[in-house]
């Protein structure tokens, strides 16, 4: 069980993506992709900021820097679209705050990545049944896999993250999770995006389902990370250790001193990735400071005023009813 809740969730709906276009770009730690600005160099571990955008701005992750000017943060996660499930098949979904981080990219994400900041989608279950883990063929696999690479093409993100939690396979008549299913998805989604990152938060059914007829999905992962707030856990994925996170902290949730603490590991330790979740708006580089010290031996700079999301209020549903999700 994990530390600390991840916070509310919304059921996610809006507009179906489909159509897969393969575009290329360079992987994160080799270069700049096509187009975005290279970022200023900083020596330690990738910083990972995910962001619940029903509630904050995707530029507050840009506002962080060290004394230096660089970036603290590496990698921006836009949390989360969904998959979702038309009784049939399964399809790609944005709520409408989502949605408007996607059209706004010239004013949400082109600057992140200007700075050097890579921008990734999250994908999320929705309780529909449909999930990473129960695709019933190749083909439909390799369907949703092209959904995922229209929409990363169509608004010039850096990569997809995978996030098998919620889905409640079996609702909806849909199958209970199989071995090949997320092998077909990940092996479908590096041939679709072989430039691009791939992400995986590592939990749930595809968690346990990395290898199918000699294929090992987990390879084809650019990093990797831990899912449980607050601790220190190696995800059981066949990267090298530069490539994973076993620390993982909620920001203003996992108290500083733990921060402070998975962060020094990570750098004694030899890993070289460092995730966080729930970057919000106002001036945080006091707890961002409790890992940048341990991580880049400099203290967090807050650049500019907090972004907070521009929409009319909707009701807030939590991922499992009443209660909090016990995960993220």
């Amino acid at each position: 069980m994990r530390t600390f809740g991840r916070g509310t969730r919304r059921l996610l709906s809006s507009a179906v993506v489909a159509t897969a276009v393969a575009v290329a770009t360079t992987p994160f730690a080799a270069a700049a992709s096509s187009g975005h600005h290279p970022r200023v160099t900083k020596s330690g571990p990738v910083s990972v900021a995910y962001v619940e955008v029903n509630n904050n701005g995707m530029e507050n992750v840009g506002k962080y820097t060290l004394s230096d000017g660089s970036p603290v943060f590496d990698v921006a996660v836009i949390f989360a679209a969904n998959i979702n499930y038309d009784g049939a098949n399964a399809y790609l979904y944005f709520n409408p705050q989502v949605q408007s981080v996607l059209d706004n990219a010239e004013t949400t994400i082109r600057p992140l990545q200007q700075k050097g900041i890579k921008v990734v989608l999250s994908i999320l279950g929705n309780h529909q049944g449909a999930g990473f883990a129960n695709f019933p063929s190749q083909q439909a696999a390799s369907a949703f896999a092209g959904q995922l690479a229209d929409a990363v093409a169509r608004y010039g993100l850096d990569g997809i993250d995978l996030d098998d939690e919620y889905a409640d396979y079996g609702n909806n008549g849909t199958g209970q999770p199989n071995d090949s299913s997320f092998v077909h998805l990940v092996s479908a989604l590096r041939d679709d995006l072989p430039d691009k990152l791939l992400t995986f938060y590592f939990i749930g059914p595809s968690a346990s389902r990395l290898s199918y007829n000699g294929v090992d999905a987990g390879a084809k992962f650019d990093y990797s990370w831990n899912a449980y707030y607050g601790t220190w856990s190696v995800p059981n994925v066949s990267l090298p250790k530069e490539r994973l996170s076993p620390a993982a902290v909620e920001i203003n949730g996992t108290p500083p001193g733990t921060a402070q603490g998975l962060a020094h590991q990570t750098v004694a330790e030899g890993y070289g990735v460092f995730l966080t979740y729930n970057l919000g708006g106002g001036d945080q580089h006091d707890y961002v400071s409790s890992f940048t010290r341990e991580l880049y031996g400099s203290d967090a700079v807050y650049t500019g005023r907090p972004t907070a999301v521009q929409h009319a209020a909707q009701p807030r549903r939590t991922a499992c009813g009443s209660s909090p999700p016990q995960g993220r």
